[in-house]
């Protein structure tokens, strides 16, 4: 009986150290994988601390391209409003241009049409003188007081001649030419009188006309 409790105990005490041992080897097994749990952690924890670091470098980043874009629409947003001013002005520049051309070509019509009536009037008014008596008589003058001034040199000339009577003769016809001379210039005086007051005229309707032209230009 003793013998068999003996070993009863035995088996006991062999089943404890086997299960301490079991536990033992249990325990060291779970500390090597809390320790490699705990490394992983720790290995998680930097990588964790490097993303986070990341993160705020790339929210830092983020917010720095939406400054800059805020920048650029506001930059933009200028330009486009500059663009339509401009746009604007040119519009405004494009008609005033317009305008000013209709106002200069309207401007030229006028004065081509005033300088086409001068031009006609001055034509009517040296037509009309042409075909005034004393005005062909002043002509007629002019050409006669040529020849006498021509006829006067041919006998100065003739004068060297020592021919008294040709010398005589000359002088006759000098003194006779020297007449028709003094006739002819108080004849050409009194008509270059009349033509004189004939211009006042003229000059006076030729300033109506402009007046009346100058009206009609305003009207």
């Amino acid at each position: 009986m003793t013998k068999k409790n003996d070993s009863s105990f035995s088996d006991v005490v062999k089943e404890v150290v086997e299960q301490q041992q079991s536990q033992t080897s249990e325990i060291e097994k779970n500390k090597k994988i809390l320790i490699q749990l705990q490394n992983e952690v720790r290995e998680l924890e930097k990588q964790m601390g490097s993303v986070i670091a990341e993160t705020k470098e790339t929210e830092k980043h983020i917010y720095h391209q939406e400054s800059e874009i805020e920048k650029t629409k506001s930059h933009y947003q200028s330009l486009e409003a500059q663009i339509k001013s401009l746009h604007a002005e040119n519009v405004k520049l494009k008609f005033s241009i317009e305008v000013a051309q209709e106002e200069f070509e309207e401007y030229l019509t006028r004065n081509n049409a005033y300088d086409e009536k001068i031009r006609a009037y001055k034509e009517s008014i040296a037509e009309v003188e042409n075909k005034w008596p004393f005005m062909i008589e002043l002509h007629q003058k002019e050409e006669q007081v040529k020849k006498l001034m021509k006829k006067k040199e041919e006998l100065i000339h003739d004068l060297q001649n020592p021919d008294g009577n040709m010398i005589k003769q000359a002088q006759e016809e000098i003194m006779y030419l020297k007449d028709k001379i003094v006739t002819a210039d108080a004849s050409i005086s009194t008509k270059i009188n009349l033509l004189e007051e004939e211009k006042k005229v003229h000059e006076k309707l030729r300033k109506e006309i402009e007046v009346q032209n100058k009206r009609y230009d305003a009207i």
